[in-house]
């Protein structure tokens, strides 16, 4: 098994983590009525979850 068919398997990983943080029931649990230094909380989930799957998808390809 060599390093491509290693990274192809945590691309794999990376998506489906991907498809569970910004499917529903996730979601859900973020969509309060609140702010954190002024940003609603559903907002701020989902552009830090964004973030970490891109830094994660750069992390995997070097």
């Amino acid at each position: 098994m060599g390093k491509h068919d290693v990274n192809h398997q945590h691309l794999i990983a990376l998506f489906v983590l991907g498809l569970v943080l910004f499917n529903y029931p996730l979601l859900s649990l973020f969509n309060v009525p609140g702010t954190v230094l002024g940003i609603p909380v559903l907002y701020l989930y989902v552009f830090a979850a964004w973030g970490a799957v891109i830094g994660l998808l750069a992390w995997i390809i070097e």
